[in-house]
């Protein structure tokens, strides 16, 4: 029997998902075994929830990887990717600790579900207006992936990287013959509840899963205007590919990024870190602080005696 693949998990729930960037991901059998064991663990020894942060030098480092969804173990655990709740929980965990002095979010996402996303795009919010807050784009911040992403004080591009597909999408579907196992599928709703599942092949049921797109649409632009400090007004203009705001939802390169402050500037990854590091790690004692600080702890001992 074929194993289920990573697309059902996310059926017809509306999403902020670049499909181009995102098909291969979907396509994917739903794993059974984590990435650390698959790749050599010894013993049958099952590995656990993967770090979700790591901190070198004071600077918290955070990967938003994969598709996202609020909250699968399966596709956290054995694939790495991020999810929406561990997300809050690490920023709000980041937030609060002295020993951290700058947040890096480093993105590698198509984006995933729109339901949920608010719980992480906050936290980043938050964290942001606490310490700084950087996001590194490694190699793509597509649509969901983007709507995290802007919530940081700024965001970097490495060469050749891709942001945008900012939009809304939803994939559904009505049945219209017997499926595999022989069976016909008849789709009905309570009298007052036609929108519980809008038939898309009916005027009515397009009309329903529009407003729904537009609604989810809506919000997403209002995080990013915000997140990017660009007047809501002008964010579909900067969007759009042509004179027309309906053609936006494409992605951008780095200089057509910028240009239209979706980015702030693009650098490699090791010129990115040597720059963050720089700007938030302690700095190195000098000789004499270092003299003074042994004559204080020799100090301490004698009046100890």
């Amino acid at each position: 029997m074929k194993r289920p693949i990573i697309a059902s998990l996310f059926g017809s729930a509306p999403v902020a998902m670049a499909m181009d960037y995102a098909s291969a991901m979907l396509a994917a059998d739903i794993p059974t075994t984590p990435q650390t064991e698959a790749a050599g663990g010894a013993g049958g020894i099952v590995a656990s929830a993967p770090e979700r942060f790591t901190v070198q030098r004071s600077v918290a480092i955070v990967p938003v990887r994969g598709l996202l969804t609020f909250n699968s173990f399966i596709l956290e655990r054995y694939l790495g990717w991020a999810t929406y709740s561990g997300l809050a929980d690490t920023m709000t965990e980041l937030a609060a600790n002295t020993d951290v002095t700058g947040i890096v979010l480093e993105i590698d996402s198509p984006g995933g579900f729109v339901t949920g996303i608010d719980v992480a795009s906050l936290a980043i919010a938050a964290a942001a207006r606490l310490k700084p807050v950087h996001a590194l784009v490694n190699p793509l911040a597509a649509s969901g992936g983007y709507w995290l992403g802007s919530q940081a004080r700024d965001i970097t591009m490495t060469p050749g990287s891709v942001v945008g597909s900012i939009g809304v999408a939803v994939m559904a579907s009505a049945p219209v013959q017997p499926d595999n196992y022989g069976e016909q599928h008849f789709v009905m709703t309570s009298t007052n509840a036609r929108a519980k599942r809008p038939d898309p092949t009916t005027d009515e049921g397009k009309a329903e899963l529009q407003r729904s797109l537009d609604e989810a649409e809506a919000r997403f632009h209002a995080v990013v205007a915000a997140g990017r400090n660009i007047p809501i007004a002008d964010l579909t203009t900067r969007l759009s590919v042509t004179d027309d705001p309906r053609d936006g939802g494409a992605t951008f390169a780095p200089e057509d990024a910028i240009a239209r402050g979706l980015a702030d500037q693009a650098e490699t990854r090791a010129a990115f870190y040597d720059r963050i590091f720089g700007t938030y790690a302690p700095k190195p004692r000098t000789v004499a602080s270092r003299g003074y600080a042994a004559r204080a702890a020799a100090a301490m001992a004698v009046a100890s005696i």
